[in-house]
Order: C-alpha cells, then structure tokens, then sequence
C-alpha cells in the first residue's frame, strides 16, 4: 500500500504582506497576489489525479486549492489542520517587543519545550495532538492514492515532525513559503520527503514582477 501526499502552504495574505499575526484566530482571505499563486499552482498541477482534497477550516486555505474542489474532488475542511492559536497576539502588527517575546517563545520549543503554549495560545504539543486525528483518518484511507493537503505555517511543520518521526523541537528545520509544497511518500506507516518547499510553480510570477519592476524604472 502506497500514497503520493502533496502538501503545500496557503497563498499570500494581506496579514502576511503587513508582518501581522494570523494564526488558528484571524480567517483572512488571499490577496490578490495569494489568488495568483493559487492559479499557478492550479495550472502546473491540475492534471495530478487527486483522489480527495483536505484543507483547514480557514478560508485563506481553501481558496488556495478552490479550482481544485471545482473540478469535484471530494473536499474535507478540518479545523485539525488549523493553523496554532497565537492567541492574544493574533491580528496584532508586531512590534520589536512582540518580535523578541516570539522569538524567546521560539527558543523554548527548539530547546524541547513544546508543551508551553504562548500566551493565551496553544502549544506545538495542543497542536500535534488535534493533527492526530487527521493522520489517522489519512491511513484509513488506502484507497485514496494521490492526496492534496493544504494548511499553514507552523502547523505544516509540526504534521511534518509528526509524520518523518522527528521531535517536535526540530520543526523548524522545516521551511515553508506562501504555496509552497512538500510531496511526500507513504508506504504503510513509513513516510518519506521526494519534494521540499518547492516554488518552481511560481516562477512565472517572479519573471511577470521583475518584468513590471523593469518597465516601472524608465
């Protein structure tokens, strides 16, 4: 029994243009730039035939596979695969105070301390045991031979930890960007990294920008 997951992280927002906090609390929709990513991620890979299609319950998430679900995958949104509560942070600009209080928050994780949540937030250990119920539900489902998971951020890194069997001390080690995307391979409860973080399919965009920026400087 094998599975092909491909897991990428939700388009840009406006909330990630301006440096502000979104977490599991802030439901923003993509930007214009995020719908762009969203298409160009449809266009490179709207011929892999997905079998079921899952995303958080966030909006920002299931725009960014839409054409997809269009096309009449079955589609689950699952608040398992919601992004972390930063809690009272979320929706806030950051501030230097902000920054290095996050940053110390950061530290205690890599350091192994992943059952502190931030303040009046969750932890990466809160966070990994509502993931449980999703890895679960994926391995019951052996019939679902290509799958296309899309989430967020930090919650992508602590799947990830979860998955390949890493602590959760170690998520950063896993990087991520705006429709990024991680193919993994599953054989029985052994999973394996063919792709990581892989922009290739936004290529175009960065080439349609310099252009813009080129004309822009006569």
């Amino acid at each position: 029994m094998s599975q092909k997951i491909y897991l990428i992280r939700h388009g840009q927002t406006d909330y990630n243009l301006r440096g502000i906090v979104q977490g599991s609390g802030v439901d923003a929709p993509l930007n214009a730039r995020g719908l762009s990513q969203a298409e160009a991620f449809y266009e490179r890979y709207h011929s892999i035939p997905f079998q079921r299609v899952y995303t958080s319950a966030l909006i920002r998430s299931q725009q960014s596979i839409e054409r997809f679900i269009q096309q009449g995958i079955p589609h689950e949104a699952l608040t398992a695969l919601n992004e972390i509560s930063w809690g009272s942070r979320e929706g806030q600009q950051i501030t230097p105070e902000e920054d290095a209080y996050y940053h110390w928050v950061l530290r205690q994780w890599q350091e192994g301390k992943t059952s502190m949540p931030i303040e009046s937030g969750e932890s990466p250990d809160q966070v990994a045991e509502r993931q449980r119920s999703f890895i679960k539900l994926l391995e019951s489902r052996s019939e679902d031979k290509t799958i296309l998971v899309c989430m967020h951020g930090r919650a992508m890194r602590i799947l990830l930890c979860q998955l390949l069997n890493y602590p959760l001390r170690s998520m950063d080690m896993f990087e991520h960007k705006n429709l990024g995307l991680y193919i993994l391979n599953r054989t029985e409860k052994q999973y394996s990294v063919a792709l990581y973080n892989n922009t290739d399919h936004l290529s175009r965009l960065s080439s349609e920008r310099e252009s813009v920026l080129a004309s822009s400087k006569g």
